[in-house]
């Protein structure tokens, strides 16, 4: 039975078809973490599939994050910062870590006074979702904010961030301009599907 391979899906949703019969069929043999950071950890589930071989399934394991979508009455409420990871200034929704015990609101809120340094009066959780399921495991809430009340800013020591206020009407186009990234796509989409951009 083979072992090797990095997989491109994990866990026991990955069965075609997704009915439960299929589901059980994937049994996880193993399951190991490789590495930690202080930023997520990654590793491997070895796998049983449904025909009887073997498979090391790769995952990235991150904490849950939250994406706010911010508005006024004129604009939506974008932060600008360098990604050294893709080398690239990105125009990007206001995001971060949902901490211990905070529902995925609370975090929307507690990120966007930090790095925006408005104060939400009002918040709805548009969309909880699996960010990735081909390697990360990590969920994602995408939280719609208004009535934004100017208050002191509170950003982290790696955050170095500039607001940048774009018009409602042109919000989507400008998210879709590259460099762009998934959470931010997905933030605009998803209001404008609800109705409130």
């Amino acid at each position: 039975m083979s072992e090797d391979g990095g997989g491109a899906e994990s866990g026991p949703d990955s069965a075609d078809g997704g009915d439960g019969d299929e589901t059980e069929a994937w049994s996880v043999v193993e399951s190991r973490v490789e590495y930690e950071t202080g930023w997520y950890e990654g590793g491997y589930e070895l796998v049983e599939q449904p025909d009887g071989t073997r498979k090391r399934y790769y995952w990235a394991r991150l904490p849950p994050a939250v994406v706010v979508v911010p508005v006024t009455a004129e604009d939506v409420v974008f932060v600008e910062q360098y990604r050294p990871v893709v080398g690239e200034h990105q125009l990007e929704l206001p995001a971060g870590i949902v901490e211990s015990g905070e529902s995925f609101t609370a975090a929307g809120a507690r990120e966007l006074r930090e790095e925006t340094g408005l104060d939400p009066a009002g918040l709805a959780l548009l969309q909880e979702m699996q960010a990735s399921t081909g390697v990360l495991d990590h969920r994602r809430g995408i939280v719609f904010a208004e009535g934004l009340t100017p208050v002191e800013r509170d950003l982290d020591s790696n955050e170095f961030v500039e607001v940048r206020r774009v018009p409602r009407s042109a919000a989507v186009e400008r998210a879709r301009e590259r460099p762009t990234n998934d959470a931010t796509l997905e933030g605009v989409l998803l209001a404008r599907e609800e109705g409130l951009l």
